[in-house]
């Protein structure tokens, strides 16, 4: 390998990417533009859960349960003194979650110390959030029946009961649980992939449909000078872009960085090898600027999205789905980024991880390089 003709080839292609500065303005916004949509539009979290009182009942007890309601960070009271037709027209028009009714006889079955029932009416048009906002309703109604409990055995002189399991909840590496703290690590693999395989699978298929491959041709340019040259230009952006990614990620949104900086490197120069080689790869075969293009939003960005674990688990898809993603490199990536952002794991935790895109980039760069061969032949 002739490294003046691969500074050469390196050179050519880093001034098209500066004179094409709408590529360059896309390959530089599209980091910022989908952190921060991702970061301040999509969140998982289910809070402020917007709920319509019905209180049949107005006592002194049953408006002690509607202060608790409003108390909760997880519940925004819209409607305080509704009726079941505010309930079902809030629903109908999703401008209501959940209708809690309190029924007449509400405080005189407290103070007779029997069982007071509470109708929860819930939206459960979206499945998910809607057993999240039942949890959080029933966890609510138990402890307020076990405080309410509580005050009785204490007023009949029993003193407070004790239960007989004691559980204590501790959350670790989330400890707010922010859904932004899982979403932008994995975000990170997503942009890395868009920016890799989608710009690198325009190159070659330019080079043809421009013209300029047969003067290449004409050169002593070897096919892995050629290949590596072209994947230098888009590697140095695309270690940029990871800077600019990670750096929105801690300094904006806070989330935090707990493990290795040379580990989340390396791990990232892997997979993002990996990917322009793939983009490459795609390009060559091709050789058409749209036909390489949509190869390559199929192949990378929709598994990167969807099939990585970045949204979506993968415990919770189907079995054969759970195969097709032990294929796939943004799902090892992930499992890396939120290793080493949230837990602070190490290389003897996530080598397995980092063996699979050392092996990954192996291969994808053989395969482009053999493809890059064959069609310079």
């Amino acid at each position: 390998m002739n490294f003046r003709r691969l500074r050469a080839i390196f050179r050519k292609e880093a001034l098209h990417i500066i004179r094409d500065w709408r590529s360059l303005i896309m390959a530089l916004a599209i980091p910022m533009m989908l952190l921060l949509l991702f970061g301040y539009a999509l969140t998982l979290d289910v809070d402020r859960i917007l709920t319509v009182i019905y209180d049949q009942d107005r006592t002194p007890q049953s408006r002690a349960l509607i202060a608790r309601f409003e108390g909760s960070r997880y519940f925004e009271i819209t409607v305080r003194d509704g009726s079941y037709h505010d309930i079902d027209a809030g629903i109908d028009k999703s401008e209501v979650l959940l209708g809690v009714v309190i029924p007449k006889d509400f405080g005189r079955r407290l103070e007779q110390n029997q069982e007071a029932p509470v109708q929860v009416l819930i939206d459960g048009s979206d499945s998910n959030t809607a057993s999240i906002a039942v949890g959080y309703a029933e966890a609510l109604l138990l402890a307020h029946g076990a405080e309410l409990r509580d005050e009785s055995t204490i007023r009949r002189g029993l003193g407070k009961l004790k239960p007989p399991v004691d559980g204590r909840i501790r959350v670790l590496y989330n400890n707010e649980l922010k859904s932004k703290n899982f979403i932008v690590p994995g975000l990170i693999a997503v942009i890395l992939m868009i920016i890799a395989a989608l710009l690198t699978s325009l190159t070659i298929a330019r080079e043809w449909e421009s013209g300029s491959m047969e003067q290449l041709l004409s050169t002593p340019l070897r096919p892995a000078e050629l290949l590596l040259g072209k994947l230098l230009a888009y590697f140095v952006l695309g270690i940029a872009d990871m800077a600019v990614a990670v750096a929105i990620g801690v300094g904006l949104f806070g989330v935090p960085l707990r493990g290795s900086v040379p580990l989340l490197i390396s791990a990232s120069a892997l997979f993002l090898f990996g990917a322009l080689c793939w983009g490459i790869f795609l390009s060559t075969v091709t050789r058409s600027q749209l036909l390489a293009f949509q190869a390559s939003l199929l192949t990378s960005f929709l598994p990167a999205f969807l099939l990585s674990g970045f949204i979506y688990s993968i415990e919770n898809m189907p079995w054969l789905i759970q195969q097709i993603t032990r294929i796939v490199p943004a799902r090892y990536f992930v499992a890396i980024l939120q290793g080493v952002f949230l837990k602070g794991t190490g290389l003897t935790v996530l080598w397995p991880q980092v063996l699979f895109l050392a092996i990954y980039m192996v291969l994808v760069l053989t395969l482009a390089t053999r493809k890059m061969r064959q069609k310079m032949a």
